[in-house]
């Protein structure tokens, strides 16, 4: 399996939940998608650890299958696609959201995740 980790499910595995480490063990491909690598390393400033946290996540980004994701031309269509969807529907989710179903709708990844808005997006496999 591919899976791309939003936000919060990341943090979860970098406190050692179980369940999560499972899934990264057990996939093929991890992805981290920019913007989550983003809102994650502003945790760390803003945190009392920045420099342990961040160590911890470049020897996570050096394991072998994990990496970052960004957006391309193609990325900006589909991000496109599913704006236009949700707004038609009244269900808008937050914009850095947006770009990681973005990625993952693009890329066919299946997103680890506890955000429930996601579940707006049918085209969209998650998992928690």
């Amino acid at each position: 399996m591919k899976i791309l980790f939003d936000t919060n499910s990341l943090t979860d595995a970098f406190r050692g939940d179980d369940r999560l480490l499972t899934r990264i063990e057990q996939a093929s491909v991890v992805w981290l998608p920019f913007v989550a690598t983003a809102e994650i390393r502003a945790g760390f400033l803003g945190g009392n650890r920045p420099t342990q946290n961040e160590a911890v996540l470049r020897d996570f980004l050096s394991l072998p299958g994990v990496g970052i994701l960004y957006p391309d031309h193609q990325t900006t269509w589909v991000f496109a696609r599913l704006l236009t969807y949700l707004r038609q529907r009244g269900t808008p989710i937050p914009t850095n959201d947006l770009w990681i179903a973005s990625l993952a709708v693009q890329h066919e990844l299946t997103l680890v995740t506890r955000d429930r808005h996601f579940e707006h997006l049918p085209q969209i496999h998650c998992v928690v």
